[in-house]
């Protein structure tokens, strides 16, 4: 006898995975199931096992001249990741709540990218930025009738050609510039008017993720100050744009994705709302590229849960399966408490983005009548991306060890995992730069505090641990809007304090042995630092029966 588990193929991975099933039908979803449980079956087959594993193993090539010494700037990729990708457009992972604004779309759509994410992860980057650039370029009319519909596209097309001819259409950004990172107002590249809407850009970029999409969100300095454009690789007139791919970032993770370095030169772009008000037209792209790095951390973290248990519930150690002893069914039901937190409050999300949004007559708008939903939103997501997201690489180094050596190997996807998740807590604003925009918005905002204080109030009384957490959570929100420059030193402990409440008050309206349990470990007095420290009270098998 070996003693290994049996490889963990042809598996629904929405079926069962309880937590987002639960998810799915309590936020207003339920009518996407039987299409998720398709994707779950995909993802969860040996052949996108495979896809998934040769594109990281392969990761992409630039080719930045052709022989001849000419300009080609573009990149090549295994075939495994143009599978993959093909599959999540197909499905609609990419703009499928915009397209299809029924009831629950948003939370439909985020069931879907999880699911796509969990066994692949680099190709939800095109992905979230495709369906996060929507509501940007609904400021701009004529510009969203041109491209809205490509974006809404269920084809993938990867090579360079004119974008009418392609069944589909995906969307990068390049804000960030080697001098500013995060501070995109220090940005020094610039745009010069052509006084048609479009403008001449010349500058450089330090990241460009996914260099070959077909059109990126670009900021650059005007008279006004920074303004947003759209610029396409092929215009529509068949001509290739300046695009000068200067080399690929060498990256911890998120191999199968390509990071460049890119350099433009007089690289024509459609401005995007008004001249100077840039910052402005990316903020709700940013708030919903932030949701997806929560979905993402998420799916990261199913994936670590469910290799786990499966590693546990097949492996035998001193005579017994590792599920049946306890201090592993502990750390293993831990993990899944992580898990049903992040995936609770991701869906959550959105579903206030359902509430936020709908249609209009180019593109999206946001609904009459939903101005609670977004103040919840714009504060809550900040939270979720500073808690969330930090907690995903503890998490991926706990799930693999419970592997044992195995968990270290790249024959197993764990080790693809733990390098995976430390660029959530990086992308759309590292821990800081979150921490202190909840901050601001408090500071600023009066109504993201009432909406988040109204959410935190729903569940008072249901548990003494809870509600001493409350009394401190609404005393540290207070005590930041009152002083929010002192309040700077513990921003992160204002965050993690939020975070945590949200968290348990989410995980109340769904199976009480999660709440309980989450509730116990990580409000209440004495509780540990590491996972694997529940108390004694936790109700470890009703939770491992739900992951």
């Amino acid at each position: 006898m070996h003693n290994q588990p049996p490889p963990r193929v042809d598996i629904d991975e929405f079926s069962t995975n309880t937590a987002l099933v639960d998810g799915i039908r309590r936020f207003g979803a339920s009518w996407s199931a039987g299409e998720l449980a398709a994707i779950g079956r995909i993802v969860g087959s040996g052949p996108f096992a495979q896809n998934a594993r040769l594109a990281n193993e392969h990761p992409p090539v630039l080719h930045a001249l052709d022989r001849y010494g000419e300009r080609l700037d573009e990149v090549e990729y295994h075939p495994a990741y143009h599978h993959v990708i093909s599959d999540a457009v197909a499905y609609g992972a990419h703009t499928s709540a915009w397209a299809d604004p029924r009831p629950g779309a948003h939370v439909a759509r985020a069931g879907a990218f999880m699911l796509f994410a969990q066994v692949e992860p680099g190709h939800a980057c095109p992905v979230s930025m495709t369906h996060a650039a929507v509501p940007a370029l609904s400021r701009q009319p004529d510009v969203a009738r041109v491209w809205l519909p490509r974006l809404y596209g269920d084809g993938y097309e990867p090579r360079l050609v004119r974008p009418s001819q392609k069944p589909g259409a995906l969307v990068g950004m390049a804000m960030t510039e080697r001098q500013g990172g995060s501070d995109v107002r220090a940005n020094t590249t610039s745009a010069r008017d052509l006084g048609d809407g479009t403008a001449l850009i010349t500058g450089a970029k330090w990241f460009c993720s996914a260099p070959m999409s077909d059109a990126f969100l670009v900021l650059a300095q005007e008279a006004d100050g920074l303004s947003c454009f759209l610029v396409p690789r092929v215009t529509d007139d068949g001509v290739r744009n300046p695009f000068r791919l200067v080399r690929l970032k060498s990256k911890l993770g998120n191999r199968a994705n390509a990071s460049a370095e890119v350099e433009f030169e007089d690289t024509l772009g459609w401005r995007i709302g008004e001249p100077g008000r840039g910052v402005r037209a990316i903020i709700e792209m940013v708030h919903e590229t932030r949701l997806d790095c929560i979905l993402g951390t998420a799916a990261g973290m199913r994936q670590g849960v469910a290799e786990a248990v499966w590693h546990a519930r097949h492996r035998k150690a001193f005579g017994r399966l590792l599920v049946d002893q306890p201090a592993m069914a502990t750390v293993l039901a831990d993990l899944a408490l992580e898990y049903e937190a992040a995936v609770a409050l991701g869906l959550r999300l959105a579903a206030a983005d359902d509430a936020v949004w709908s249609p209009g007559a180019d593109g999206v708008q946001r609904a009459p009548g939903a101005s609670r939903e977004g103040a919840f939103a714009r504060i809550a997501t900040a939270i979720g991306k500073y808690w969330v997201c930090k907690r995903g690489p503890a998490h991926a180094a706990e799930a693999l060890e419970c592997l044992g050596g195995n968990g270290y190997t790249e024959d197993f996807p764990l080790a693809m995992r733990y390098r995976e998740q430390p660029v959530m807590a990086i992308w759309e604003g590292s821990g800081n730069v979150v921490a202190l925009d909840v901050l601001r918005a408090l500071a600023r905002e009066p109504e993201s505090a009432e909406a988040l204080g109204e959410e935190l109030e729903r569940h008072r009384g249901a548990d003494p641990a809870l509600d001493a957490h409350l009394e401190r959570a609404l005393a540290l929100m207070a005590d930041a809007a009152r002083e929010p420059e002192e309040a700077q030193a513990w921003a992160r402990r204002l965050a993690e304090t939020l975070a945590l409440a949200l968290q348990a008050t989410l995980l109340l309206d769904g199976e009480p042995s999660v709440a309980e349990a989450f509730i116990a470990s990580r409000l209440s007095a004495g509780r540990g630092l590491g996972y694997g420290c529940l108390p004694d009270s936790a109700r470890v098998g009703a939770i491992l029966e739900r992951a």
